[in-house]
């Protein structure tokens, strides 16, 4: 008996010395930041997700005036900007937005709002853009960029320079691929072209 309670007891002992003795080497030490995501790369290659690039996309822009429909050379500039896009090189849509600000009548600023309008779209015709590919829409001063006037009622000069312009979209590929349907000016506008052309045709 006490021959066998001695081989019990060093076995015991054995085991729990080896319990002791244990590390955790097969184990990955533990992470500070654990369930942060991390990149293998260093911050200064960090490029934004290909979702965000969208090369292919449609341009805005405007031009301002500062009085009138004359294009001022800024104004030209820009478009010469827009000319030289991929945009323009990629035949897509245009859409020409004329706006005004409210220092005249309703008359006399819708009119003014279609020949700055007008005078954008010659520009890019004398430049060799198609003229079928141009939509021309006049807003008058419907839609203002900036209040045109203060707080106290007088005229906002800052604010009605803003809005004196033509806002120019030029649609691209993958606007052209989703077949955006027309807004309701656009379509407005669509109908009085055709409406004219009939009336230019002569009578059968």
């Amino acid at each position: 008996m006490t021959h066998r309670l001695a081989l019990v007891l060093t076995t015991t002992v054995a085991s729990l010395g080896l319990a002791a003795c244990e590390d955790n080497r097969g184990a990955p030490p533990k992470d500070e930041t654990a369930g942060e995501k991390r990149s293998i790369f260093r911050p200064e290659f960090q490029v934004e997700p290909i979702e965000a690039l969208d090369p292919q996309g449609s341009l805005e822009t405007r031009v301002q005036f500062p009085e009138g429909a004359d294009l001022t050379e800024a104004a030209r500039a820009e478009l010469a900007t827009v000319l030289a896009s991929p945009q323009i090189a990629e035949g897509g849509a245009i859409v020409l937005r004329g706006h005004s600000d409210s220092g005249g009548s309703d008359d006399a600023n819708m009119r003014i709002s279609q020949q700055r309008a007008d005078a954008v779209r010659d520009w890019l015709v004398e430049n060799g853009v198609a003229a079928d590919r141009i939509t021309v829409i006049a807003f008058g001063e419907q839609n203002p960029e900036r209040p045109n006037a203060l707080p106290d009622g007088s005229p906002d000069e800052a604010g009605r320079a803003a809005n004196r312009r033509v806002e120019i979209e030029i649609r691209g590929k993958v606007e052209a691929a989703l077949d955006k349907p027309p807004t309701l000016a656009e379509s407005l506008a669509e109908a009085a072209e055709k409406d004219e052309a009939k009336a230019d045709q002569p009578a059968q």
